[in-house]
């Protein structure tokens, strides 16, 4: 029973105690981390050097006056070798310590017979007693909620899952230097908003209590940032999390990491030349090899795929025969690059000159060849940016008019926003990339719950 197993532990802590050890200090000593010291340890074993190296016991085993302990921190894993002859206070330590416990180890590194890499320690300190027991047979779980739930485990025992975690960051990383070096500006932007836009989408909704006001968890940065462009700054980029109130499936998660861009005097075919760059060269980098796309028209994609013009649907039918028919059901095989798509599915975007009924914008849709699953989700959405103010408030009040016929992930309109125009916003491109799909994509993942540190669940319900 657990509750016995926890109970042995708590004795083990007390005599550990008794002995003299303060098993939860809060200073503690390392030379190396553990990957640190396996990468020189040619050089530190002939050294002969002493060392002090910490870590989480993961396995342990004795063999007479031999305890061997399997240690692991974020950087890698080594043994550590306790002699009866040479350890302090071995009689006490091996019967007192347990697989999860944290351990500080002194010594000198040299291989066993067997040629592994280890640790002959001359002292152990503990640094942290585990009360409970970590799990076992945790990769064979079938209730795969468990393993979000408690996610700390998953990702201490789950490799994977720490790769996936620490190659989102570094994916991050490249994303901002690269927009560093055309000289984007990093900026924050309200999360609580009086009005939610940016985005179709229907919103998360709390109240103030002090203002005695209704706010909205944003659903996008998009219309915050176009003010940094009103007010003169004309390379801006954000990276943060905005909040969607709709289900949640392989793609989808009610809170999720955007970064969004702007670019003053740029349009939507200058801007996919510079990012097509900037995803390919991550691409290569993670993936290796090139990301090959294909291209073609929003009007070109449902005729082939339905035989129809877009224009003989609806709004509400369009983007039902988009995103299932077309999408779900698998028909984007290749990562797909999308342009001009019609003004009703894209409200914030400027009209195509020739033809307004389309729009100066673009997705890139992942293929089912490159996620393993059907219907891959759009990664990236940008356009030419809308700036004349009067067709924007046109837009917006057709938005508007939605949401009060009953559409709650309508856009919403927003005066503050349109006065800033007025203002004049100089012309501008801008897009979206979802940092979520992306690193999912890019590091072979099925779903974007396995890259979210802590996805959203379910309430547990008590027993």
């Amino acid at each position: 029973m657990l509750e016995d197993i926890i109970k042995e532990r708590e004795k083990k802590r007390d005599n550990l105690k008794k002995a003299g050890y303060d098993v939860y200090p809060s200073t503690s000593k390392r030379d190396y981390r553990i990957g640190d010291a396996a990468r020189r340890f040619l050089f530190l074993s002939l050294m002969q050097k002493t060392l002090t190296i910490s870590g989480r016991i993961m396995g342990m085993r004795a063999q007479g006056g031999v305890m061997f302990l399997d240690l692991k921190d974020n950087s890698g894993k080594i043994q550590a070798v306790l002699n009866k002859k040479r350890s302090e206070n071995f009689d006490i330590l091996k019967e007192n310590l347990d697989i999860g416990d944290f351990v500080s180890v002194t010594g000198s590194l040299f291989k066993t017979k067997k040629g592994e890499k280890s640790v002959n320690v001359e002292t152990l300190t503990p640094l942290v007693k585990s009360l409970r027991p970590l799990p076992s047979g945790w990769h064979g779980l079938k209730d795969v909620e468990e393993r979000y739930r408690k996610r700390y485990l998953d990702i201490l025992i789950n490799q994977r899952v720490q790769d996936s975690l620490i190659n989102r960051s570094k994916i991050v990383r490249k994303l901002r230097e690269s927009l560093e070096r055309e000289d984007f500006l990093e900026v924050e932007t309200p999360i609580l908003q009086p009005i939610p836009g940016g985005a179709t989408a229907r919103p998360f909704k709390t109240h103030h209590n002090s203002l005695d006001a209704d706010f909205y968890l944003r659903i996008a940065p998009e219309l915050y940032l176009k003010r940094l462009l009103v007010g003169g700054l004309e390379k801006v980029f954000e990276i943060g999390k905005s909040f969607r109130n709709e289900g949640m499936d392989r793609d989808h998660n009610p809170e999720f990491t955007t970064l969004e861009l702007y670019w003053a005097y740029q349009d939507y075919r200058g801007l996919i030349k510079f990012i097509e760059g900037v995803l390919k060269n991550i691409w290569r980098e993670f993936k290796g090899g090139e990301w090959k796309w294909e291209t073609t028209t929003f009007s070109d994609l449902i005729q082939k795929h339905t035989g129809k013009n877009w224009e003989e649907f609806g709004a509400e039918k369009l983007e039902e025969v988009y995103k299932k028919e077309i999408r779900l059901a698998g028909k984007i095989r290749k990562t797909t690059l999308v342009t001009d798509y019609p003004a009703m599915i894209m409200p914030l975007a400027k009209f195509k000159k020739d033809n307004e009924k389309l729009t100066e914008s673009f997705q890139l849709i992942a293929g089912s060849e490159d996620t393993g699953a059907p219907g891959g989700p759009e990664i990236i959405k940008g356009f030419s940016e809308m700036n004349d103010p009067e067709k924007q408030r046109k837009q917006m009040e057709e938005q508007e008019q939605l949401f009060r016929s009953g559409n709650e992930e309508a856009s919403r309109l927003d005066e503050d926003f349109l006065e800033s125009l007025e203002y004049g916003m100089p012309p501008a491109a801008g897009l979206g990339i979802g940092i979520d799909r992306l690193t999912a994509i890019l590091t072979g993942t099925h779903s974007i719950k396995e890259i979210i540190a802590f996805p959203t669940l379910k309430p547990k319900k008590e027993e």
